[in-house]
């Protein structure tokens, strides 16, 4: 059951947010959204998710700069975190693994109700 467990989806696709916090609800998480990294990281830090939806391409800081940051912190380093991004390229999931995600999703190629099973997965669900 997934009652209490939160999700944290850092995204400037608004959209996209909106559909999977709507989403996320009905399976029975707790949603946390921010529109940049900077915003994830504060709640990231203040509120511990269970696990982190992260896109790469975002205004202020990018996913793979925010993933860094989030995996050098002691208190956000063992949150896995799931890439969900509209990048396709082979290098960009290497590097998206090498900088410590535990998936990657590309957001075209991936139904929602894939990537909360996904989730569900990761956590242990």
């Amino acid at each position: 059951m997934s009652i209490n467990k939160k999700v944290l989806i850092i995204d400037d696709d608004v959209t996209l947010l909106e559909m999977y916090v709507e989403r996320l609800r009905l399976e029975g998480f707790e949603v946390l959204s921010a529109f940049n990294g900077e915003e994830g990281i504060k709640l990231a830090t203040e509120l511990k998710p269970h696990i982190i939806l992260l896109d790469i391409m975002m205004p202020k800081m990018d996913g793979f700069q925010t993933i860094e940051k989030l995996k050098a912190d002691e208190a956000t380093r063992s949150i896995p975190v799931i890439f969900l991004t509209a990048l396709i390229q082979d290098a960009t999931r290497d590097k998206g693994v090498r900088a410590g995600a535990t998936d990657f999703i590309v957001k075209s190629e991936t139904m929602p109700g894939e990537v909360i099973a996904k989730i569900k997965k990761v956590i242990g669900e």
